[in-house]
């Protein structure tokens, strides 16, 4: 098991942090409905809830399920149990706690609030609150881990990395790809993961062609690559990793290939500082593979950050503008599909450090063969 050393997250910094943003925002409070927003800011794991934040309240508002859990994890709050949409309870209890207030602006979660949630909320507050799309404070805010944050992201990498010898022990010509994942999904659990970060790709032979070949029951074949992409949750925060390995005896092109993609992820990996744009990244991968004839091969974009969920701002991408800065976590993951034929894949996991990153995955990318 891959121990986990539990440190107290500064939720009332966060909170603090936060409020100080919303002026400048010009808005009178927020309302988060995105629960891994939630989490960040309060603590809360449930699956359920609305926390609002003003100017000298933080309120979380959930239902009766999670009273005790509520009232356990959540810090920096209160905690108000409702009997009806923790939406509408948070909309009526703004209502009743601004009665002198002649006009209000609320800011609100655009992605996360459906049609239908906006229009209960709107009624609940009635015409003296304006709702306001707000910008993306909370994406801003978590994009920058802190160091309790980056302690559970190693341990989580490192959790998921060792799962990487589990499948080197299933893969052989005839298995299902469904018996490889089992085989680590098992072992994620055993070793204290809270689950894995999304659905293990285990895609192989011509499959590995597909970037998101979730292991299906299709045999590994006797000679092609194997493209293993996983990860796991623990203590909330996501792992994600990809290894591309041999069944059989690859041939130059083959060997080619791998080489090409190893490569241009060094080079993506070597372009990670501070003040360097994630575009750049990007670029530095696609040089390489155009150099080596392949870049119309690579259909993704380069990256992603990981943290609270798998796929975080920012994005590892040709046209982002988002700049890096120490704390960022991302992943670095180029990768070649050759339709009919065979795919590779590599991926690691850097934080980004006050002179350059530091690689999290601690995985040899030299190509290993069955």
């Amino acid at each position: 098991m891959v121990p986990v050393k539990l440190t107290a997250m500064d939720y009332k910094g966060r909170q603090r942090r936060l409020r100080d943003s919303l002026v400048s925002a010009r808005l009178d409070t927020l309302l988060v409905t995105h629960l891994p927003d939630i989490r960040y800011l309060s603590g809360f794991t449930g699956s359920a809830g609305t926390l609002l934040l003003t100017p000298t309240k933080c309120v979380l508002f959930t239902d009766g399920r999670y009273t005790e859990q509520a009232r356990e994890e959540v810090q920096g709050a209160r905690v108000v149990i409702a009997r009806k949409s923790s939406i509408a309870a948070a909309g009526e209890w703004l209502s009743n706690q601004s009665r002198k207030r002649r006009s209000l602006v609320v800011g609100i979660e655009g992605e996360h609030l459906s049609v239908a949630q906006r229009g209960m909320l709107a009624r609940c507050l009635g015409h003296r609150f304006r709702l306001r799309e707000a910008p993306p404070l909370l994406d801003n805010a978590r994009m920058v881990k802190d160091e309790e944050e980056i302690s559970l992201l190693r341990a989580a990498v490192n959790l998921g990395a060792s799962l990487f010898e589990h499948a080197q022990g299933a893969i052989r010509p005839g298995v299902k790809e469904t018996e490889v994942a089992a085989e680590m999904e098992y072992a994620a659990r055993r070793a204290g993961a809270e689950g894995m970060s999304f659905e293990t790709i285990i895609a192989s032979g011509p499959r590995s062609a597909l970037p998101h070949g979730r292991a299906s029951q299709a045999a590994i074949p006797a000679n092609g690559f194997v493209v293993c992409d996983f990860g796991v949750i623990l203590a909330g925060y996501c792992s994600d990793m990809t290894r591309t390995v041999f069944v059989g005896h690859p041939s130059d092109e083959d060997r080619r290939t791998y080489a090409a993609v190893r490569e241009a992820q060094q080079a993506a990996v070597e372009a990670v500082k501070p003040g360097v744009g994630v575009s750049e990244v990007d670029k530095a991968a696609r040089k390489c593979l155009n150099n080596n004839g392949m870049g119309r091969f690579f259909t993704h974009s380069t990256g992603h950050g990981v943290g609270l969920e798998i796929h975080e701002p920012p994005r590892i991408a040709a046209g982002q503008k988002e700049v890096l800065r120490p704390g960022m976590v991302i992943t670095i993951e180029p990768g070649v599909y050759l339709t009919g034929s065979g795919g590779v894949r590599i991926e690691d996991m850097v934080v980004v450090t006050e002179n350059g990153c530091e690689v999290l995955t601690p995985i040899s990318k030299e190509l290993i063969t069955f």
